[in-house]
């Protein structure tokens, strides 16, 4: 059977993962009958929730005779390591562009790696019957994008196919018939090229590994595509690393291959298709499985180092234990380690006392999930406030910049060009008109200046500001940039806040816990009004006497406490907090419990 296989790249929320449900509809994948979740290719609750896609997912579908693999990558820089694996493995690329908003970063930075490894994309303007589409200004900026991504000229002659994922059709033309996406299919098959490998079937086996996953029933599984031979259940293999030195041999117990959405078992894999192979215990990703006489091991991609690090530790504040199970630093350096195993984005360090270990990511989202997904298993964590990787280079101290793509309307470009070359040390590289009413902003910032930004800039530009931004390079150290300006109120007491005590501290700053919430001493109860931190007793009750006054009965009015999400929370701690992180509740909390302990500590710094 021929084979194509192709990735569908594009930038958050541009409409990828609903294409590809359309693809899977139109293709006979599901039956008429079938059950399906709206973007079933979105998996994982975070993924549903948040609408973005975190892990690359394979599914197949079949057109006239030709199986097209199909791999849905993540939009997300943060979850970078994913994609430029992914991209090795496949042939072509759809690159999926909003008809409105044009190529963004994200889209961008996948773009790169795919004309890097030399694909040939084929464009996609999606969403082209949107009110505000500009389907022609959309294309000659995914032109300029090419050309200034140093695209060849073959790679800058493109295909473009203009659809609507959510209504199912594609044409070449923008008033072609609109009925269906076999216009799409079409070009796929006669664009991208079948897989170099087919040639090689009579040659011993090898593969390289993308992706790993494990399954509760048959174990560890990686994912990948086929480079020569073929490969029967039950075979014989070894695993090399990047280097070439063998980790194991092992027996393939099941091979596994993309039929639809699902997995099923296939007897013998070819070289070109993207398989599944069970039955080894210690291979990763970017290692090369391979029959027993090869000896030299597929080029891998190198991974992009991480630039940004989080201390998860034990929780040890008077309420540990209470509301998760997984409370002990065994458990939670076993959890991380699996991870690392899994994610090769992320790297593990432990400290000294062995209480806390540090995680190396690639940014504040990607320790976001991970967080999120460990307190939903029941861990119980303290999280402290992310430092940027610096590096030294020449004896010049270096650190991570980022390109951040802003789309804001005119009132609020001043606001948000001050707080990010003023406050934030960025530069400015672009300011242009976006149509409608907003301006579009370009500049290079460090990565320490935008942690814990976006609540800020949403609050600048009253909630209507996109914010996008991508790794840009590393650039000599810009000085110490200001952080939180405001200090905040610590509880000074243990026990269950009382709403007159919070009433009675709302002119002292903004709360962010409710009445009958237990606090205890060295939380964080609210932000104080002024720059310095003020101890506070949130447990004062009223006095009662037996002389009734008119007015004292009336019953205490509160103000609404601020609640944080996690990435908030994170963002907005300082260094000497954390935050608590358990299945219940994320609260706030000084590093130090006792004011004397503080205060010493404080006095050392």
């Amino acid at each position: 059977m021929d084979i194509r296989n192709i990735a569908i790249i594009a930038h958050v929320d541009h409409g990828k993962t609903t294409l590809v449900d359309e693809l899977l509809k139109q293709s006979g994948a599901f039956r008429e009958n079938q059950a399906v979740a709206e973007r079933a290719m979105d998996s994982n609750d975070i993924e549903r929730e948040r609408g973005i896609t975190i892990l690359a997912k394979c599914t197949s579908v079949e057109w006239h005779g030709t199986r097209i693999n199909i791999v849905d990558t993540p939009g997300h820089a943060d979850f970078g390591g994913e994609v430029e694996r992914i991209l090795s493995m496949v042939d072509g690329v759809c690159l999926l562009v909003d008809a409105a908003e044009g190529p963004m970063p994200q889209t961008k930075f996948v773009t790169s790696k795919a004309l890097a490894l030399g694909l040939r994309p084929i464009v996609v303007v999606n969403k082209v019957d949107k009110p505000d589409g500009d389907p022609d200004n959309a294309l000659n900026q995914v032109f300029d994008l090419f050309a200034a991504l140093d695209a060849t000229d073959e790679q800058l002659d493109f295909p473009v196919v203009y659809a609507s994922g959510r209504s199912g059709w594609a044409d070449m033309t923008l008033d072609g018939p609109r009925k269906d996406l076999s216009a799409l299919f079409d070009l796929i098959v006669k664009h991208v090229e079948p897989p170099k490998q087919i040639a090689r079937r009579e040659e011993p086996f090898q593969m390289l590994a993308t992706t790993l996953s494990t399954d509760p029933f048959i174990g560890r599984i990686l994912t990948g595509r086929v480079e020569a031979g073929t490969l029967r259940a039950g075979d014989t293999l070894k695993a090399l690393t990047r280097t070439g030195e063998r980790i194991e041999q092992f027996r393939v117990s099941k091979i596994l291959a993309f039929r639809g959405l699902s997995q099923q078992p296939i007897d013998v894999a070819e070289a070109g298709d993207i398989v599944t192979v069970a039955g080894m215990t210690k291979a990763t990703v970017a290692d090369t499985l391979c029959d027993l006489s090869v000896d030299t091991p597929i080029a891998a991609q190198p991974i992009d180092p991480p630039t940004i690090s989080v201390t998860f530790g034990i929780n040890d504040s008077p309420l540990a234990g209470r509301e998760g199970k997984k409370v002990q630093s065994r458990v939670i350096r076993e959890r991380l380690m699996k991870e690392a195993e899994v994610n090769v984005a992320i790297q593990i360090k432990d400290t000294p006392g062995g209480e806390a270990f540090e995680v190396f990511g690639r940014g504040e989202l990607q320790m976001g999930v991970l967080i999120e997904n460990m307190r939903r298993e029941g861990f119980e964590l303290s999280i402290s406030r992310p430092q940027v990787v610096l590096k030294e280079e020449g004896g010049v101290r270096i650190e991570p910049i980022e390109e951040v793509v802003i789309d804001v309307d005119d009132e609020y470009t001043g606001a948000v060009v001050e707080k990010l070359t003023g406050v934030r040390k960025g530069d400015l590289v672009e300011m242009r008109p976006a149509g409608a009413g907003k301006t579009r902003i370009i500049a290079h910032v460090p990565s320490r200046g935008l942690i814990g930004y976006q609540g800020e800039f949403l609050t600048d530009t009253r909630g209507s500001g996109v914010l996008n931004r991508i790794f840009h390079s590393w650039a000599p150290y810009k000085g110490a940039i200001q952080g939180r300006r405001q200090g905040v109120l610590i509880s000074m007491e243990d026990g269950a806040a009382v709403a007159y005590a919070l009433w009675n501290l709302e002119d002292r700053g903004k709360m962010f816990v409710s009445p009958q919430e237990p606090v205890y001493q060295g939380m964080i109860i609210g932000e104080h009004s002024r720059e310095n931190d003020l101890e506070v007793n949130p447990l004062k009750g009223k006095k009662l006497t037996n002389v009734r006054a008119s007015g004292t009965d009336e019953a205490v009015r509160l103000t609404p406490p601020t609640i944080m999400s996690l990435e908030q929370a994170i963002a907005y701690i300082d260094n000497d907090e954390l935050v608590e992180v358990t299945p219940v509740a994320i609260r706030l909390r000084k590093r130090f419990l006792d004011p004397n302990e503080r205060k010493r500590n404080a006095k050392s710094a």
